[in-house]
């Protein structure tokens, strides 16, 4: 099963980056999609479905931590994996009380972001 992605990231060469370990970690993607914060994913998740959200958390106009608390709020059902450099324990537990699925520390290996999103999404890549 191909999945939709979106990566939303206000750095283009970040998102860039992403969509390259991704594919280079061998994950299946049958389409990616992409927005600098969380106004434009939001957007974004009005007109098209995604199997699964990778965010960052520092965006200007919306941060991940608003984009999060909107998905909740709006009952929107994508699971969202944090993409962050910050990896102190109080930051990934807040995350994850706003409803992050997952969450991976920049920089990552493309086999640690392939395992996490098998986990957030149940095993299945291929």
């Amino acid at each position: 099963m191909a999945f939709r992605v979106l990566i939303v990231d206000d750095s283009p060469a970040m998102r860039t980056f992403i969509r390259r370990v991704m594919d280079a970690s061998g994950f299946d993607v049958g389409a990616y999609f992409q927005a600098s914060d969380g106004e434009e994913a939001l957007e974004l998740l009005a007109r098209e479905w995604v199997d699964v959200i990778l965010t960052d958390i520092n965006m200007p106009r919306m941060n991940g931590e608003e984009l999060l608390r909107l998905i909740e709020e709006r009952q929107i059902e994508v699971p969202v994996v944090v993409v962050s450099t910050d990896a102190t324990a109080v930051r990934v537990n807040q995350m994850r009380m706003l409803g992050a699925k997952g969450y991976i520390t920049k920089p990552f290996a493309p086999e640690a972001l392939r395992e996490e999103l098998e986990r957030v999404l149940g095993g299945a890549s291929a």
